[in-house]
Parts: structure tokens; C-alpha cells; sequence
């Protein structure tokens, strides 16, 4: 059988099973070490000037941080990952 991706899709290397996540998008259970994780931090204030204002003055403005976990096949749709060529499926990034 021919084989697709060096990695076989993950990057867990040799360390056994990994725990899993749930799909942001369609709810399904995905290894952590192949889902794609999507960070996104989100102010309180909408106003940036305003907001300038208050760090000047020194006032803390707490940040909402909202982290996502995505399939493959969600993060595709969505446009998080690229389908990519067969030539650069195999490649690691750093080769890219």
C-alpha cells in the first residue's frame, strides 16, 4: 500500500496513544497530535482608541482567548489547511 504522508497524518513521533479532542465544528473525536488547533484572542474593548487611552493610564483590559480544535476534513472546509500537491504532502515544513 502506498504511502500518503511521511507522517502518517499525525506528529506523534513514537509516543504511543495520545488522548483526544472534540471538533470544534462537527463534534467528531480527533487525535490532539492531528487535530489543527486554532487559537483566536479577542479584546473586551471594541474601540481602539479608547482602549489606548486605558492602558496609558494603566488599567488592565483582560483579553478573551478562545481556543478551537479542528478535524482535517473540517479544518479544509473552513480553509485552515490548504490542500496541498502530492510532492508537498510529503515534506516536512522545515523542507518547504
Amino acid at each position: 500500500m502506498p504511502k500518503k504522508r511521511k507522517s502518517g497524518g499525525r506528529s506523534k513521533g513514537k509516543k504511543g496513544r495520545g488522548y483526544t479532542v472534540q471538533c470544534s465544528q462537527c463534534g467528531r473525536m480527533v487525535p490532539r497530535d492531528k487535530a489543527k488547533k486554532r487559537t483566536q484572542v479577542k479584546g473586551m474593548i471594541s474601540d481602539p482608541v479608547f482602549a489606548k487611552e486605558l492602558r496609558k493610564s494603566g488599567t488592565y483590559i483582560p483579553r478573551n482567548v478562545t481556543v478551537k480544535w479542528y478535524c482535517i476534513s473540517c479544518a479544509v472546509h473552513r480553509g485552515v489547511v490548504k490542500v496541498r500537491s502530492e510532492s508537498e504532502r510529503k515534506n516536512d515544513r522545515s523542507t518547504r
